[in-house]
């Protein structure tokens, strides 16, 4: 350890625990968990000026010096050695010692440590770290050495001394702090470091490297105008207090943001260190060992490659090949094969992507860039939401960088633009069924059937020279029955590969069975679709029906408890069943415990259910035990969010059962991992006897709209769930599904059409007697008021819902509508009132230990409380809610508390943790809540860096607030002009 030297052990005994010491916060002494007597001010004083000196002696004149300066008192000898006698005899036998008429600490190997020198060596490893490019170890050991400071170095220690290292102590914090956060911005983390720096920035207005920081933090996350007032306030304050301008660093900086300096996007590191190795993706599928003919295809898309970085492709953006054919005909294969030949021209890596181009829902581009930007190292949390700016941004990576990209089974021209690198040196290869005729400079190849020899050759690498020499003729006929299909032959050699007991002439035989083949083995997509048949037609019978059954279910995949439920097996003999299927091929296992089909093979599946299935009504029943499945656990998880609510016990029957769960933890990974196919199933189930349950699927898993993680495709289904029941009459099913849209229309902060939903909802529920429908209409019906500022409607319908729940003795729902209730008694004055009614709401949920909708209340107790004064209180019920929310993943909870934090802090007068906090609810809110919550958090972001002195920031916020109101002619844009006048005369 750095700092205080060691000496052999002195007469310390041995059951005595090691001693500890801390200099950076208060002067204190411990012996292991005993914490030891320091004693006066300036007793502190000399045991921080012995222990600062690392083990030197101080003699007693600079002992002198230290406490008391220029002007010590009469007796200041005396006092130095009383204050030394009083330290020997509470420390260990040793420790304190005299000599050369001074004094010194000195501790023995684990006999002791002092903060500060564990803080100096942790510092020292983060330090070798940075330099060997380990920016995650390195951030990790700085921030463990500043947890080490417990507030302000030397707290209340008097003396010129303290005072002196007091202040190079907390220089060297702020200087470790900012090279934590330059690493935090090497590694991406810019959106999250935006909150911490406003803080700093705060409380440390003339340090211009955390203003510098700032700026780059603001610019990474697409803030470019505040970036620029950051400048602005800067400058303007270094003026009036020092009279000096920004020093070289800040003003190159704003320069470059001034003129979008591409290299400011890309995280770099200092030109001394060296730089991390940048990720180089290696995503390309292994090509296949058996690869066979097509010589003149690889040439030719081989020499295309090597132009993107070849002198004679010098003017050429980039190499584009598009390969276009029926299913089946291996332009998978030969692009795969292509690409792994050509890796050495495209050193910086290569992306790979099935964008599901033959499916009902193909990958939509801006998920792919999403996950490319990913991969290519950009992180996840500074990635633009629109396609364009991904697209751009993923431009700019790839600048300078040599890559390629195999962009598989695309839909159409469309959906590739956006993917391609745009950059010289990089390339694409592109597969479609479709001819891209419309991808402007694009190299079409159009992949035809093998010719009968690579046909032959690729059946007799897969079977076997033996076999085949023998029946050569039988062999001919095999391939020519498959159409020469490359993936045909595959199949068909595979499965006679795995048959030994099979000859040729016996694959060949059935082959030419026309109920398997006839009309089949046709030009077109339907070549493909024999191909499957070969497969299809070996199974057994209990495999076969899981194979046809399977593919009815909607969803990019299928766990294998939702299997089980469609086959109405055990779970063991469902998986065997499904690992059987994946041996043939017919199936896929996307990880352990899931599977899919290829989109080609999902359609084939279901037109075997259609021609297969006896009776035809299982089907139906299929599909029946999948959504009484995903309905059961569903409304599992919501009994387990919220303990005691009467949702679950109006819901439909169902009566194929659910998952269990151990926790809400586990409860909530499910449902989270479990969305896309929940709503896909929800959406599949729109037709006679499904749809109540359907929509009661859609009412259970609200949680996923309330965490924004998936809130467009739930309103989507919501939606969809609206037109079926109202074209089918189910008067009570359309009020549910009414009441599912109005919750994500309020969630997203689209009041008017929230209430028009929410109206019809409770006249639905009303004429068909569905009281809990009514209850929860009426409970959204009054929220939405409450943002709408129309306090009497407000009241009368939140009267109503209590009044409703009280009558289904829903005591969760009763506390909602109270919690709720008090909101609007805030906003009319009745503060007392208010705090009361969340109050009561709050321990409700607390009797029956519902901790998620608990955290609702306390944010509604928060409010009030806030607005009450009461704000030490209302801070702890908002940090109460804000664990909770951040444990149970609702996104927008978190912010919105994180907002309302923002706004006790700024009625404290703590202007710059309000600033802070409210930059954490941005970051949290991005992409969910809508632009009235954005509007209001950036307004009271501006109030809080107004307050600091950045007022120029200020205003960027603002105006963007005042925009955001315009647009939806919310009343709050008044408010924000009002605070844009005074800055703008300023």
């Amino acid at each position: 350890m750095d700092g205080v030297p060691r000496v052999p052990e002195q007469r310390r005994p041995e059951e005595s625990a090691a001693l500890r010491f801390s200099v950076l916060g208060p002067v204190r002494a411990w012996r292991g968990e005993e914490s030891l007597p320091t004693g006066s001010p300036q007793q502190r004083a000399l045991l921080a000026a012995l222990l600062l000196r690392e083990g030197r002696t101080a003699t007693s004149g600079e002992l002198i010096d230290a406490l008391w300066g220029e002007e010590p008192p009469s007796q200041a000898l005396a006092a130095v050695r009383t204050y030394a006698s009083r330290l020997r005899k509470a420390l260990d036998p040793g420790v304190l010692i005299s000599e050369s008429g001074g004094y010194a600490i000195r501790l023995s190997e684990g006999a002791g440590t002092l903060d500060l020198a564990e803080a100096q060596e942790i510092s020292a490893d983060a330090e070798k770290a940075k330099h060997s490019g380990d920016l995650c170890l390195a951030r990790e050991l700085l921030n463990r050495a500043l947890a080490l400071w417990d507030g302000e170095p030397l707290a209340s220690v008097p003396g010129p001394y303290a005072d002196t290292q007091r202040a190079r102590l907390e220089e060297w914090r702020l200087q470790l702090l900012e090279s934590r956060l330059d690493m935090d911005l090497e590694q991406g983390c810019h959106a999250e470091a935006v909150s911490e720096l406003t803080a700093l920035t705060a409380a440390h207005p003339l340090r211009e490297r955390l203003r510098e920081l700032l700026m780059l933090a603001l610019y990474r996350s697409g803030r470019q105008a505040e970036a620029l007032a950051v400048y602005a306030d800067t400058r303007r304050l270094l003026a009036d207090e020092l009279g000096v301008d920004p020093r070289a660093g800040l003003k190159e900086l704003q320069q470059r943001i001034l003129q979008a300096d591409p290299g400011l996007a890309e995280p770099s590191a200092p030109a001394a260190e060296p730089a991390a190795a940048p990720v180089r993706p290696a995503q390309l599928p292994a090509t296949v060992t058996d690869f066979t003919g097509r010589a003149s295809f690889v040439q030719e898309l081989s020499d295309v490659l090597a132009s993107a970085s070849s002198a004679e492709g010098e003017g050429q953006v980039m190499a584009v090949s598009a390969l276009a054919g029926i299913g089946g005909v291996g332009k998978t294969t030969l692009a795969v094969h292509v690409a792994h030949q050509a890796r050495a021209a495209f050193p910086d890596g290569q992306l790979y992507v099935d964008l599901q181009g033959a499916g009902q829902r193909a990958a939509e581009p801006e998920t792919v860039l999403g996950a490319f930007l990913r991969a290519l190292g950009h992180p996840a949390s500074s990635i633009p939401d629109s396609l364009e700016e991904r697209a751009a941004l993923y431009r700019s990576v790839l600048d300078g960088r040599r890559v390629l990209v195999l962009l598989d089974n695309a839909r159409d021209a469309a959906q590739v633009r956006p993917l391609l690198p745009g950059m010289e040196g990089c390339a694409a290869l592109v597969t479609s069924r479709v001819r891209m005729v419309d991808l402007a400079g694009a190299h079409l190849v159009d992949l035809d059937v093998m010719s009968p020899e690579e046909a032959l050759q690729l059946f007799t690498k897969i079977v076997g020279q033996e076999r085949v020499a023998s029946e050569r003729e039988a062999a001919l006929d095999v391939v020519a029955a498959c159409g020469f299909l490359p993936l045909a032959i595959r199949i068909a050699a595979s499965r006679l590969a795995a048959r030994r007991t099979w000859t040729v002439s016996v694959l060949a035989a059935k082959l030419g069975d026309e109920r398997r083949r006839l009309d089949e083995l046709q030009a077109g997509d339907l070549a493909v679709k024999a191909t499957f048949e070969l497969g299809y037609g070996q199974l057994e019978p209990a495999q076969a029906r899981a194979f046809r059954l399977l593919g009815l279910a909607d969803g990019p995949d299928i766990s294998l408890a939702a299997a089980a439920a469609v086959l109405d097996l055990p779970v063991d003999d469902t998986e065997d069943l499904l690992e059987s299927l994946v041996d043939t091929s017919l199936l896929e296992s996307a990880a352990p415990g899931r599977y899919r089909y290829h989109d080609l093979v999902r359609l084939y599946a279901r037109a075997c259910a259609e021609r297969d299935e006896q009776p035809p009504s299982e089907r139906d029943a299929a599909l029946s035990r999948l959504l009484d499945f995903y309905l059961a656990t569903t409304a599992g998880v919501y009994a387990i969010d919220r303990p005691g609510d009467r949702l679950v016990e109006h819901l439909e029957a169902t009566e194929y059962p659910g998952l269990v769960f151990e926790d809400r933890h586990q409860a909530q990974d499910w449902l989270y991992a479990e969305a896309v196919c929940t709503l896909a199933c929800a959406r599949q189930s729109m037709g006679p006897g499904t749809l109540a349950r359907a929509v009661d699927l859609l009412w259970a898993a609200c949680d996923l709209a309330e965490s924004g993680a998936n809130s467009k495709e739930y309103e989507a289904v919501a939606g969809a769930a609206d037109a079926a029941a109202q074209g089918a009459g189910a008067s009570r099913a359309q009020g549910r599904a009414l009441t599912t849209l109005a919750f994500v229309h309020h969630i997203t902060g689209r009041f008017d059409p929230a209430d028009r939903a929410a109206t019809r909802a409770l006249k639905l529920a009303l004429a068909s007697g569905d009281p809990l429908t009514s209850c929860w209409s009426s409970n959204i019906l009054g929220v939405i008021a409450i943002y709408q500022n129309r306090h009497e409607d407000g009241e009368a319908h939140l009267t109503r819902a209590i009044e409703n729940f009280r009558a289904c003795e829903d005591r969760p729902g009763e506390a909602s509508a109270l919690c709720n209730l008090s909101r609007i008694h805030l906003a009319t004055g009745r503060t007392a009132s208010a705090v009361a009614l969340a109050q009561q709401g709050t321990a409700m949920y607390d009797d029956m230990d519902h901790a998620l909708k608990g955290a609702n209340g306390r944010y509604a107790l928060g409010l009030a409380l806030t607005h009450s004064g009461q704000l030490s209180q209302a801070v702890d019920r908002f940090q109460e809610a804000l664990a909770v929310f951040r444990d149970s993943r609702q996104r927008l909870w978190e912010g919105m508390t994180l907002f309302r934090l923002a706004e006790a802090d700024l009625a404290a007068r703590r202007p710059a943790q309000a600033a802070a906090n409210a930059e954490l609810a941005l970051t949290v809110l991005r992409g969910i809540g809508g632009d009235w919550r954005r509007g209001n958090v950036l307004t009271v972001l501006g109030r809080g860096l107004s307050a600091i002195g950045q007022s120029g920031r200020a205003q960027v916020c603002y105006r963007e607030a005042l925009d955001l109101f315009e647009a939806m002619g919310a009343p709050e844009a008044a408010e924000v002009r009002s605070l844009l006048k005074p800055l703008a005369v300023a």
